[in-house]
């Protein structure tokens, strides 16, 4: 039988929320990609060229040097301007261990209202949340990319993306130009970092061999609470060498890959009333739903919300202070490397 070979012309996106992953939630609940630069109040469909566009991004961003200029008009002229309905697009996840892959739905759009960093968007037809250990890694190393919007074409990359997602697929690739892909180094680390963690300390372990030691380096004394049902608490933390002084706290750690719902946060809230604690740290490896995120400011002087780049993030400050097995497990060596973007 001959095998039918479904034909395909598209370009492959990479498009990131957020530096730690802070938009992702969003991104997927409101089935859009945004480009979250700051202070962007114009509609980048309005200038003709790409000249005039380029002098649209000096104007918003005066104090930016030559390259900064260069890169970012490229990174926004590819999202206003490059990107084609029927294109698909990579979102890798910060709070996860897994790959969000979509189709553009829309043309570019411009909306006003709301926070500036959601005025300009796509809408998506997320097709499918890949984990990271599918793919090949020459495909993540392109994933880590330095920038925040740019085109994956390299190695048949468009190909193999829809692979994995739809199987068999022949694609002939957008012709658009592309630029070669600078790999981020440091944030390739630190997911490989990141997947070491929750792969090594899963359940109940991540609260007592990672959250705890490191509540300890910070200077607190701490009470995990046994594997089990734990009423809302896995960790009590407070200062003084005997944990009797203030501020104490009420730690509760989720080590799954689902956001956290409201009910959660609640709970720790209770959970803080019947312990007497001053405040509490939701702490969720797979990070949190808007339920909680649009409710941040309501707990700011009370609740700290924690996902695992916060985690890698104190860890890697604390790793000298780590039990032994921990850093046995979790071997890791500093090591001095350019700073490309402050050229």
């Amino acid at each position: 039988m001959k095998t039918v070979r479904q034909v395909i012309y598209m370009a492959l996106w990479l498009c990131r929320a957020g530096k730690l992953g802070e938009y992702e939630t969003k991104f997927i609940e409101d089935k859009k990609i945004y480009c979250t630069w700051s202070n962007l109040d114009w509609d980048m469909s309005q200038p003709q060229t790409r000249d005039d566009f380029k002098l649209k991004v000096i104007e918003t961003y005066p104090n930016e040097k030559a390259n900064s200029i260069r890169n970012q008009t490229g990174q926004l002229w590819m999202f206003a301007r490059s990107m084609k309905p029927g294109d698909w697009v990579v979102v890798p996840s910060k709070i996860k261990q897994s790959i969000y892959i979509g189709k553009i739905e829309s043309g570019y759009c411009f909306d006003t209202g709301g926070d500036d960093r959601f005025q300009h968007f796509r809408e998506i037809e997320w097709l499918k949340e890949v984990p990271r250990s599918a793919f090949d890694q020459d495909l993540l190393y392109s994933f880590g990319a330095f920038m925040t919007v740019c085109q994956i074409s390299r190695n048949d990359a468009e190909s193999r993306v829809q692979e994995i997602v739809n199987g068999v697929i022949e694609t002939i690739p957008s012709e658009e130009d592309t630029e070669p892909v600078e790999i981020d180094i440091e944030s390739n680390a630190l997911q490989e970092i990141a997947d070491q963690i929750i792969r090594r300390y899963k359940g109940h372990d991540l609260a007592r061999k990672i959250v705890a030691p490191i509540l300890e380096a910070k200077g607190f004394t701490t009470y995990v609470s046994p594997t089990g049902p734990d009423k809302g608490v896995d960790i009590l933390a407070s200062q003084g060498s005997l944990g009797f002084d203030h501020p104490r706290i009420c730690v509760q750690v989720k080590s799954g890959s689902d956001p956290v719902d409201r009910p959660t946060h609640d709970q720790l809230i209770g959970a803080m009333s019947n312990h007497k604690a001053d405040y509490g740290l939701l702490v969720s490896w797979g990070g949190f739903r808007n339920s909680i995120i649009n409710d941040i400011a309501s707990h700011f002087f009370k609740v700290r919300l924690w996902t695992h780049m916060e985690i890698v993030q104190e860890f890697l400050r604390h790793y000298e202070k780590m039990l032994d097995d921990v850093k046995e497990a979790i071997p890791l060596k500093q090591i001095w490397i350019i700073d490309k973007r402050a050229d």
